[in-house]
């Protein structure tokens, strides 16, 4: 079997890629990447075919930042994905040409590759790295970040916002994602959410332990459990010197503007009987730390996690998911996107505390650490059972019980 995928310009979607891919190819399989151009020496490593995305898909990135009002931020974050998909149809429509795959894998924020994927006709599937929009009476409406329902006020809340969210998402999004779906050749959609549910196979990088509790999943979707993987690298001499607990920092892995979390974590930590290592993938800040502290590009968070007490976070699904797997608490400040709600599912889940950007000081950055460090037992319990969802082995399964599915009708057939 060949299996073609296709990842987003985002080391965050490509690396929990990864150990599904090695499995894949552990069992005989042939893999073909298309993935961020940075990445590519690597991954040809580890023995994959593997060629870039094109540069100029890579180009365009996000500017959501650069805004404060959710729905502002929502729509630009839109035109950079609806942009990428007009590139990327042409390319995996190549890529399905030159390599004949049995089935295509693809990146949940490659909208331009999953609708050529659906175009194409054969077995695909959805990798979904962050938390799932998709609906659902039993839980909160997506995207603000409210706090599960607590009572008839708490449902109330959710009856009343629901359907006002979901048409701001409407009106934000389903005429560029048609746009792009008339590009590819398939139908249009009428709910934005069908974005998240059009392939056979949804294979959802989390586990139920971290998600609401719901009983209206759709079928397709298949908890594999969160996919921790970090670059093969030595571990750097200086985490051998460290004696004191360390409290890990980190910012997105694609440019948020979210340095200001580090800055004050210096500050509101440079006094405490702690280590500080604070690592900015997109892009290390220039501030001054303190003697207990010290600010990385880029350190493989397996080697530092083992001596982790805390993981103060922007709420990237990947990083927290990944502190909270090796049985480390978490201490969440959203900056944007759809980290309130990781912040709110660690938070429900008792392994983490929930800090808002706009109430972000030194002051209480301390305070929601040392109130993080009491739920390291809890997280630990929680790590355990994140890790029973079955893992890239499981995924690996799915993907070929889904090529050895009997064959679906095609677009129009």
């Amino acid at each position: 079997m060949k299996v073609l995928a296709y990842t987003s310009p985002a080391r965050s979607h490509l690396f929990p890629t990864v150990p599904i891919l090695l499995e894949l190819q552990r069992r005989g399989h042939t893999v073909v990447l298309r993935t961020i151009s940075t990445d590519v020496p690597q991954m040809r490593e580890l023995g994959f075919t593997v060629a870039p995305i094109s540069p100029e898909i890579e180009a365009i990135t996000h500017d959501d930042y650069r805004v404060s009002a959710p729905i502002k931020a929502i729509t630009r974050a839109i035109h950079v994905l609806t942009r990428r998909a007009v590139l990327e149809i042409p390319e995996i429509r190549r890529a399905i040409d030159a390599e004949s795959p049995d089935a295509v894998l693809i990146d949940t924020n490659t909208w331009g590759a999953a609708v050529a994927a659906e175009a194409w006709g054969g077995p695909w599937a959805i990798l979904q790295h962050f938390p799932s929009p998709v609906p659902s009476d039993e839980v909160p409406p997506f995207g603000p970040g409210f706090k599960p329902a607590d009572g008839a006020m708490g449902r109330l809340r959710d009856r009343v916002m629901r359907p006002i969210i979901f048409a701001g998402f409407k009106r934000a999004l389903l005429r560029p994602l048609n746009e792009v779906r008339r590009e590819a050749g398939v139908p249009a959609i009428r709910e934005v959410t069908d974005v998240y549910t059009r392939s056979p196979l949804v294979l959802y990088l989390t586990s139920k332990a971290f998600e609401y509790p719901r009983t209206d999943w759709p079928d397709s979707f298949c908890f594999i459990g969160p996919i921790v993987w970090d670059p093969p690298t030595e571990q750097p001499a200086w985490i051998e010197s460290i004696r004191r607990p360390v409290v890990l920092v980190t910012t997105s892995s694609e440019f948020q503007d979210d340095g200001a979390l580090v800055q004050v974590s210096l500050a509101g930590l440079a006094d405490e009987d702690v280590e500080v290592i604070a690592t900015m993938p997109a892009g290390a800040g220039s501030f001054p730390a303190p003697a207990n502290a010290r600010v990385e590009e880029f350190v493989p968070h397996s080697h530092v996690l083992p001596h982790a007490e805390v993981v103060v976070t922007h709420g990237g699904m990947g990083a927290t998911q990944k502190a909270l797997t090796a049985g480390v608490p978490v201490v969440v400040v959203p900056w944007g996107r759809d980290q309130a709600e990781v912040g709110r599912r660690a938070e429900a889940a008792g392994v983490g505390v929930f800090l808002p950007k706009k109430k972000l000081t030194p002051e209480s950055l301390r305070d929601a650490v040392h109130r993080a460090r009491a739920l390291k037992p809890a997280a630990v319990a929680f790590g355990e059972a994140m890790q029973r969802e079955g893992g890239a082995p499981l995924a690996a399964d799915r993907i070929e019980q889904l090529v050895r599915a009997p064959a679906r009708p095609t677009l129009g057939g």
